[in-house]
């Protein structure tokens, strides 16, 4: 239809306009669907006046202010283009909603184009993320290929958003079969610590159980299936057991993840055998076993040695679909290099192919061999020279560039002490021994036990020992806390054992942290506690912070907080009291009750007391680090009563190891400070302090160095205050 401009106005024309272009797809041409003025692209009109080839009339009048036209960017047409309005979906050909905002709109303002820009700047990486996982795991189900998931991850370079491939990969297996789910369960386990960290699955799963609520509505046994699944990552040891008590404690009482939680705990972890049934919910590996596995991967080397084929080899490992333990694959072989001498080469050169050609890749041709360094004491008793064999392979195999042996433990040739073999052992006997002293308190009984387990005395058990104690101990109460601190430093380990203990626990904190957060707190305390107890010197600090130098290292953070425990004011008593004082027989002991028994005990032995009973009495009272209290009241009542059967006790102390050199110079420090006062009841304190200063001097008690009227710096605990 056309119209004569001088017949229609020009509302006519705009609504002949907006029908004409919200007709049926097939009624309008290619051309009209380019050039429509809805498009972004498309040229303005010469007729806008926003246009540059408009001409706008000059007059006092502003240009625009009769002009009825909208600055901002929409067309002219009615919303929804002509075609419905509210409460329909528009036309057919509408795919824009967007429009760009011009700065002359009165309503303008350029935090709304910011806000607007920014927001989908900053959301665009998540969402680009989960449409490519959504796919990678679609595939992985139609494929079973773990090691195409694992490249794909890895080049997406977003680790960060990894905890919601593991939502997402679980909520997917959910709603299928058996099988998928097992494939899900097979995946984490195969990417969990070299693709996917182990706080992204921690995180992944905790989402899982947040949206319960949501998950029900699609999936109606959601409760029971996500439980295996978080049962399933337990045994798998991808997930904390820890998970469950954090987890369940954070949620309200009517979420369906509480639910969960303790449907994974009670019907599937409680349960004897648990972790087999667990195994085999979903048929398994594919129905296979671990053994069933691994006596394949025999057979088809064993094979690969008479025949020579390494195609059918190649196609007999790739058919298994375990790349995750392609590991023993390596072990199998090596070992059977070992004990096979005439097909070494064969084997050297099947691994270096498989090597080559990715089916097996450098982390796990690695993890291959650090096992059977692990087991190569066990190899030796089968194989004569198995050391010597297995080095000489380890060099063959880094020559020709297929294994890295940097990455490897270290290997040596001569054989390791029979007690390192019963380590697993003595681990088991350690933690049943400090949870039988948590319970009776007994420290004669776990020394008693401690060297049956220990007869050795091996410097790496007493290690592990001390590592168990105080990891038990942090998980539990401070009564718990205070008896392994008391246990410490009544086993007098040598302080070398003291220190490769408390390295390995700091070592092993990132970990820790994962079920324990304050690990970084408590870990402090237990070490300027054992400083405190002149269990570790403060030189010991030193020597345990030099084998963490990163400033952001947990190790740094404990040394650290450690040092700062102690530089305080009144550290010693501070520390002392810090979990209550609640350990063996010392339950709320003050300073003062301490002072008193000390008075008594000293009084007694001067009444005619054994040296012995009164070296174990001052033992018993289990502070070491306030005996300068025993050398001060001794020094005092010598000089008082001119008695020297206490300075006989001091030196015993001394000689035994008790009192030390420290707090022989502490005690005679605070006896200076004090000379003062004590000259007003003893005239000659002085002279007579002096004269045993020397006489302690000739002993070896004190340092030759040491002046009492030149102590103007006050020293807790090694640390000048």
């Amino acid at each position: 239809m056309e119209f004569a401009n001088g017949f229609v106005s020009n509302e006519h024309l705009e609504l002949h306009k907006s029908a004409s272009e919200s007709a049926d797809p097939p009624t309008v041409s290619p051309l009209e669907i380019a050039t429509s003025p809805r498009s972004p692209g498309s040229p303005r009109s010469p007729k806008s006046p926003r246009s540059p080839n408009s001409k706008i009339s000059s007059g006092k009048s502003s240009p625009l202010k009769n002009n009825r036209q909208s600055l901002c960017g929409r067309d002219g047409r009615p919303e929804k283009g002509g075609s419905g309005g509210k409460g329909t979906w528009g036309g057919l050909l509408d795919t824009d909603d967007g429009y760009a905002l011009d700065q002359d709109e009165p309503n303008y303002t350029s935090d709304e184009e910011n806000e607007h820009l920014n927001a989908s700047i900053l959301s665009s990486p998540f969402d680009e993320y989960k449409k490519k996982v959504t796919v990678i795991i679609e595939e992985y189900f139609a494929t079973d290929d773990v090691i195409s998931v694992a490249n794909e991850l890895r080049e997406l370079g977003m680790p960060s958003y990894n905890y919601y491939f593991v939502k997402k990969l679980i909520s997917m297996a959910m709603d299928r079969h058996d099988k998928e789910k097992e494939m899900a369960a097979v995946l984490l386990s195969s990417l969990y610590a070299d693709i996917i960290e182990s706080s992204q699955v921690y995180k992944g799963f905790r989402k899982l159980v947040e949206s319960a609520d949501d998950l029900i509505v699609d999936i109606p046994d959601t409760v029971d299936v996500l439980a295996l699944f978080i049962a399933r990552a337990v045994v798998d040891d991808i997930l904390p057991p820890a998970f469950l008590t954090k987890e369940i404690a954070l949620l309200s009482k009517e979420s369906k993840g509480v639910d969960v939680i303790r449907r994974a705990d009670k019907n599937y972890l409680s349960t004897p055998l648990h972790a087999e049934i667990i195994e085999r919910r979903w048929g398994g590996s594919r129905n296979k076993t671990v053994e069933d596995v691994k006596g394949q991967i025999n057979n088809l080397l064993i094979e690969y040695i008479v025949s020579g084929d390494k195609k059918e080899a190649f196609r007999c490992i790739k058919d298994l679909k375990v790349p995750f333990f392609h590991h023993e694959i390596v072990k199998r072989a090596i070992t059977l290099a070992m004990e096979r001498q005439q097909a070494e080469g064969r084997i050297l050169d099947f691994l270096k192919i498989a090597a080559e050609e990715g089916l097996i890749n450098s982390s796990q041709i690695s993890k291959g061999f650090s096992r059977i360094i692990d087991s190569v004491d066990d190899l030796s008793l089968d194989i004569p020279n198995a050391r010597q064999k297995l080095q000489s392979l380890i060099s063959e195999a880094a020559s020709e560039g297929w294994l890295c042996a940097s990455s490897l433990k270290y290997l040596s040739l001569h054989p390791n002490k029979p007690v390192l073999e019963d380590t697993k052992a003595f681990k088991e006997k350690a933690q049943s021994m400090i949870r039988e002293y948590f319970l009776s308190g007994d420290i004669s009984e776990v020394s008693h036990c401690l060297e049956l387990a220990n007869h050795s005395f091996s410097a790496e058990l007493n290690a592990i020992f001390i590592k168990r104690l105080i990891t038990l101990a942090m998980d539990r109460k401070n009564r718990e806390k205070e008896m392994a601190s008391v246990l410490l430093s009544s086993l007098c380990f040598p302080a070398d054992d003291v220190v490769n203990g408390f390295t390995m626990l700091i070592e092993s904190a990132e970990d820790t942290a994962l079920d324990y957060p304050v690990v970084v707190e408590d870990l402090a305390m237990f070490l300027a506690r054992a400083v405190v107890d002149e269990v570790l010197a403060p030189s010991h600090l030193e020597e345990i912070g030099s084998q963490f130098l990163g400033a952001d290292s947990i190790g740094n953070k404990v040394l650290q907080m450690a040092k700062s425990l102690l530089n305080a004011r009144l550290s010693g008593e501070r520390i002392l009291r810090c979990w209550g004082a609640g350990g063996s027989s010392r339950n709320g002991w003050t300073i003062e009750d301490v002072k008193d028994k000390i008075r008594k005990l000293l009084e007694e032995f001067e009444s005619g007391g054994d040296k012995r009973e009164a070296c174990h009495c001052i033992k018993e009272l289990g502070m070491p680090f306030f005996h300068h209290e025993v050398v001060k009241k001794s020094l005092v009542t010598v000089i008082e009563k001119k008695n020297d059967r206490l300075w006989g006790l001091l030196g015993e102390c001394f000689s035994t190891g008790l009192i030390t050199m420290y707090q022989m110079v502490k005690g005679f420090g605070r006896v200076a400070e004090s000379l003062d006062d004590l000259a007003l009841d003893v005239p000659d304190a002085k002279q007579q302090f002096t004269s045993y200063v020397e006489r302690a001097k000739a002993e070896g008690w004190l340092d030759s160095s040491f002046v009492f009227d030149k102590l103007g710096c006050p020293i807790e605990n090694g640390f000048c205050s």
